[in-house]
This record gives C-alpha cells, sequence and structure tokens, in this order.
C-alpha cells in the first residue's frame, strides 16, 4: 500500500480544548503514525503518515475537532515521510 506524510497546520480555538487528543484518537482509530503538537502562536501541528485514504478522513476531521474547537483553517502540505512510529501528542 501506498504511504504519505502530510503536514496540517491547524487554526482557530484548537487549544486547551482537547484538540490534540481528539486527534490522536481520531488518527489511531485510521491506523496513522505521526504527532500533533501545540505552536507558540495558537496554531496545531498535526503530522499525519499513512495511506492517502486515511489521511484524507482526518483532514476532514481536522475541520470539525472536538465540539468544543472552532476551526477557522486547516493548511496542507505535502512533507517528507517520518519514520514514526505511533500516534503521539507533543
Amino acid at each position: 500500500m501506498t504511504m504519505a506524510a502530510v503536514r496540517f497546520f491547524v487554526k482557530g480555538r484548537v487549544q486547551g480544548v482537547f484538540y490534540r487528543a481528539s486527534t490522536r484518537e481520531q488518527a489511531m482509530a485510521l491506523g496513522l503514525s505521526g504527532y500533533a503538537r501545540n505552536l507558540e502562536d495558537g496554531r496545531v501541528e498535526v503530522v499525519a503518515i499513512g495511506a492517502p485514504p486515511c489521511i484524507e478522513k482526518l483532514e476532514r476531521w481536522l475541520w470539525q475537532g472536538p465540539s468544543s474547537a472552532q476551526v477557522d483553517e486547516v493548511i496542507r502540505e505535502d512533507c517528507e515521510e517520518l519514520d514514526l512510529e505511533g500516534f503521539r501528542t507533543r
């Protein structure tokens, strides 16, 4: 199966609302590896590695996030595939 690596930058009310933990749950359910971390500018960075259809599903979910989040923007960029095991929050 073809693997892809994608980096997302999520802007809005996405810190302090369990966005990273919820993203981790979604990613693990989709069989993706990578990480989600808060950035100093208030955004959340998400790196997802796995099958392209699963990354697409995660991207759609990122626009929604957990119920307490308010997502204003999701920027997607391809990235070099990283050698990561599992999905972590940082």
